[in-house]
């Protein structure tokens, strides 16, 4: 890791004298013997000359040299040590600021995930369309635009409206950009109406240079094909992977392509910030859902295209292990995955089960190539058992084994339990209940897990609009009058 000085003025002893470099970190010595300095130093190389703005001054920490006597090249060097930290890591994003034109699930999605890192996310919406999904699900609110299908993946935001097709709307937005200092800029609108809106990348980079341009897209920056998330999973080969063998494919039980572009939506902004942390240069990023969706299918690719392979649906079997599925118990059912060798061989000592110790089930192999009967004769073992009962064996062994469990019965969960978040509508009272994240960040840990509500229809705009751009009430009355807000 690197450090630099950005200024010797910085320095409680500031006469400089001497510039050197110890392990990529350049110090200033003042000439002043002592055994302890303590300097004011990024943890981001910057030139001398720049100055990093105060989304970038927020990763500055102090730090504390201590005289050794170390030498190198013949000279005397000061070692670096940290003595504190200017801020708490669920800070790290508190000035990062991201304005997000979106709408449906997969953008709202991934802003959502970066607003539980603690960014401030502002949602921005067409004053009369909005998006389609607060009327998504059920009325619990009696409100127009909270309905239940929204709440899941917006809290801990804020909402504007905005149309971006008048004059008005533009000249708006680009205040927005300047005045909010927004560091991302994302939509998910189709390629075609980037000009339109004033929202194509070159238009955003010459209002602010240092942008982060974030654009999801069906099938990328060229194509102007509509899609949702099941059209995506159909396209993507995620429907002909999913399925009983003799059956009709079927859709996956969750948005795969809608959240897993916002994953990798995710991973290239932190990648980005770190690029603007490190030179003060923004991004374009482009995000294609169904190349995203297409990256999942890593095995199946590589078996079909290398070794024309036929990779299809197979029901609750697995195509490369066994046994691998689900078995009928007593009272239910539970899942078993033998993953090696080694864990056949506990199974086959667990009572009902020593039936299977046949020597052409002994490696993976002959388990595969007889999979029908082998899993027919398991099934007439676990039968006999209740689906508790098989679990605590197959534990015991330490062989995978699950119940099939019912979303109630994953909530109580004791590993998801404690990692549920909430959040209470200081409106009507009402509190909803959100679904863990990947790892609980540290920003969500420090509001106790409970997040600020979902933001009603343009919640904030005379809150921004008026204190933040300094418009007075009649321009904003008129503005709304018009429907540009």
């Amino acid at each position: 890791m690197s450090f630099e000085v950005k200024s010797h003025a910085l320095c409680f002893y500031p006469h400089a004298e001497t510039l050197r470099k110890f392990h990529g970190a350049y110090l200033y010595n003042s000439g002043i013997t002592t055994t302890r300095w303590f300097i004011h130093v990024s943890f981001f190389c910057f030139p001398i000359a720049y100055r990093p703005s105060p989304a970038l001054i927020s990763y500055t920490k102090f730090l504390t040299i201590d005289f050794r006597n170390t030498i190198v090249d013949g000279t005397k060097l000061y070692t670096v040590s940290k003595r504190g930290v200017s801020m708490e890591d669920h800070e790290i994003f508190k000035n990062i600021t991201i304005l997000s034109l979106e709408q449906a699930t997969v953008l709202p999605y991934l802003t959502y995930r970066l607003a539980l890192d603690g960014a401030r996310v502002i949602r921005m919406e067409h004053p009369v369309y909005g998006d389609p999904n607060r009327r998504v699900g059920e009325n619990r609110l009696n409100e127009d635009r909270m309905y239940t299908y929204f709440l899941a993946i917006n809290c801990q935001k804020e909402a504007i409206t905005l149309d971006l097709g008048t004059p008005e709307g533009l000249e708006i937005f680009k205040k927005l950009l300047m005045e909010l200092k927004v560091d991302v800029f994302a939509t998910n609108q189709l390629p075609r109406n980037y000009k339109k809106l004033g929202i194509d990348y070159e238009m955003v980079k010459a209002i602010k240079p240092d942008i982060i341009w974030v654009g999801l897209t069906g099938f990328g920056p060229e194509s102007n094909e509509p899609a949702y998330d099941p059209i995506l999973q159909a396209r993507g080969g995620l429907m002909e992977l999913t399925g009983d063998r003799d059956g009709s494919p079927f859709v996956l039980g969750v948005p795969l392509p809608d959240m897993g572009a916002s994953e990798h939506a995710y991973g290239l902004i932190m990648k980005a910030l770190f690029k603007k942390a490190s030179t003060g240069e923004g991004s374009r990023i482009d995000v294609s859902m169904f190349q995203s969706t297409v990256s999942w299918l890593t095995v199946a690719i590589t078996q079909t295209k290398s070794f024309s392979k036929t990779i299809t649906r197979r029901g609750n079997t697995h195509e490369f292990f066994a046994p691998v599925s689900v078995y009928k118990t007593k009272d239910g059912y539970a899942y078993i995955a033998v993953g090696n060798d080694i864990q056949w061989e506990r199974m086959l000592k667990i009572s009902g089960f020593e039936v299977l110790t046949k020597p052409e089930y002994a490696r993976n192999e002959g388990r595969i190539k007889d999979v029908d009967n082998l899993n027919k004769s398991i099934e007439a073992a676990t039968a006999k058992y209740t689906t508790n009962e098989l679990i605590s064996l197959f534990t015991e062994a330490t062989i995978p084994i699950s119940k099939v469990n019912t979303i109630p019965e994953v909530i109580e969960d004791p590993y998801i339990k404690g990692e549920i978040l909430s959040s209470t509508d200081k409106k009507t009272g009402t509190t909803i209940y959100l679904a863990p994240l990947p790892v609980t960040t540290s920003f969500v840990k420090s509001l106790n897990k409970q997040l600020t509500f979902p933001p009603r229809f343009g919640e904030q705009n005379e809150y921004i609009y008026s204190q933040t751009l300094g418009y007075r009430k009649e321009q904003l009355d008129e503005y709304k009058t018009k429907g540009i807000i």
